[in-house]
């Protein structure tokens, strides 16, 4: 058998703006963005280079989906977004206005950071250490 993780569902406000913002402060591709009703699309987005678990935009239809924007995980970190060079995309997502909340540090696993996205959800930006990539 064999199985993998293929989308994550994050909720979001509307689909454009963060469409917008995960393109143009992090990079990411639009994979696919599907109609699928006057008001719902199937929106899928990818970070550079990347070709395993991809992110599926998920517009808000109710109040108690509305309530978990930005919260989907009551405050802990949500996503980790793995990079071959931490120091490149930490300087290139500061430099676009992205809000990292925690020094850089450097543990066993590798050199990692924590961002907010547009939302407020929680992410690390991590380098794996090379002997974790392997």
């Amino acid at each position: 058998m064999q199985q993998q993780i293929a989308n994550i569902a994050l909720v979001v406000r509307e689909y454009d703006e963060a469409i917008a913002w995960y393109r143009d402060k992090l990079g990411f591709s639009v994979i696919e963005d599907t109609p699928l009703s006057p008001t719902k699309r199937w929106v899928l987005m990818s970070p550079p280079g990347s070709s395993g678990t991809r992110l599926l935009l998920a517009r808000a239809k109710n109040d108690e989906e509305q309530s978990r924007i930005g919260n989907q995980t009551g405050g802990r970190v949500f996503l980790f977004l793995f990079t071959d060079d931490f120091q490149r995309d930490y300087a290139a997502y500061s430099a676009r206005g992205v809000e990292f909340i925690r020094e850089v540090a450097t543990f066993d696993y590798g050199t990692v950071s924590v961002f907010k996205d547009l939302y407020g959800n929680l992410w690390d930006l991590i380098e794996p250490a090379k002997v974790l990539s392997q």
